[in-house]
């Protein structure tokens, strides 16, 4: 995890460790793990290792999977996952975290409300009855997984029918700091601005993880006029090449460089300089979760990023995007 233009003071302006003081918004799934055999791979053409998005012939597959005998149900999606374990490593109080995003009114609606809740997130979805919740089905053949994603609900989000409710934005008003995930930008980026442009009016901290590759290619316009919002910006090595490469950088492979030309990218706030943390190493996105967890506590940036090696460590040796009862980091 490299972090690049920080000062300490960076992270100690607010009193964070209270209910909603970290605000997450992104795509919700169903995480529905279950152990199969070579024959179910087959009769949905899947792979043993592999991580797709679901076409027409993998829709049954959820179902089936679910009736499994030992089948696992988690609180899932990108963003969620990380206010999830954000909320883990804080512990107390319950609810720090909140989270924003779109279900189905349907059985795996009502089972993700209730991992949330179990998982203490403050999770308030806004629920639509034309597509179903959006789901990731984890096949599991000896020590292989195989990932099928069902995006669905999680692509129907409406700003003016949930960001927009007076109850809801004053949870918005009420965080200190704000994450989101770059894949929300393909399906709100208008909500992602809004909240991005009250956090920089109000000098909060307001953070966007770059996501995948593909999200800097073809959502470009989208991202930059987020970007001056950006006070943390976060993504891995290969995210930040591709983002260099599209941003029109010089050629330079050097992670650390292109770390500071992101930083220098015009920014509205001027209180705050941009921080940027680029990860080098297979578990990028658990570090960046555990890092959020410091952040909300006012810990300064060493504590934030010796979180977020912490939780990538725990996180890497279990199934899915477990964890233990408590964690053991001081």
């Amino acid at each position: 995890m490299r972090p690049t233009g920080v000062s300490e003071s960076c992270f100690s302006l607010f009193s964070l460790h209270s209910e909603n003081a970290l605000f997450g918004m992104g795509n919700p799934l169903l995480d529905i793990s279950a152990v199969v055999d070579k024959d179910f791979l087959d009769k949905y053409g899947l792979k043993p290792n592999d991580q797709i998005l679901a076409e027409d012939k993998h829709k049954a597959m959820f179902d089936e999977i679910a009736k499994k005998s030992k089948v696992e149900y988690h609180a899932g999606g990108s963003t969620q996952n990380s206010v999830k374990i954000a909320q883990w490593m804080i512990q107390t109080p319950h609810k720090v975290a909140t989270f924003f995003g779109c279900i189905g009114t349907d059985h795996f609606g009502e089972i993700l409300k209730q991992k949330a809740e179990e998982a203490h997130v403050d999770a308030r979805y806004y629920q639509q009855t034309q597509e179903p919740t959006g789901t990731c089905a984890a096949c599991i053949t000896g020590d292989n997984r195989s990932l099928v994603a069902n995006l669905a609900a999680a692509n129907c989000y409406n700003k003016e029918k949930h960001l927009d409710l007076d109850g809801n934005w004053e949870l918005v008003e009420k965080a200190k700091v704000y994450y989101i995930a770059g894949f929300f930008l393909t399906v709100s980026p208008e909500s992602i601005l809004k909240v991005a442009k009250h956090a920089s009016e109000n000098n909060k901290i307001f953070s966007l993880n770059l996501s995948a590759p593909f999200i800097s290619q073809f959502f470009k316009e989208a991202m930059m006029k987020v970007m001056p919002y950006v006070d943390i910006l976060f993504g891995n090595e290969t995210e930040a090449a591709t983002f260099a490469k599209e941003q029109g950088f010089e050629e330079t492979d050097d992670i650390a460089e292109i770390a500071r030309r992101a930083q220098s990218l015009p920014k509205v706030n001027k209180k705050r300089q941009r921080v940027v943390v680029f990860t080098q190493g297979k578990d990028d996105t658990v570090a960046t979760i555990g890092f959020l967890s410091e952040l909300v506590q006012e810990r300064p940036l060493e504590e934030c990023i010796r979180a977020g090696h912490y939780a990538a460590n725990v996180i890497i040796r279990r199934a899915g995007c477990t964890f233990p009862e408590k964690p053991d980091f001081p």
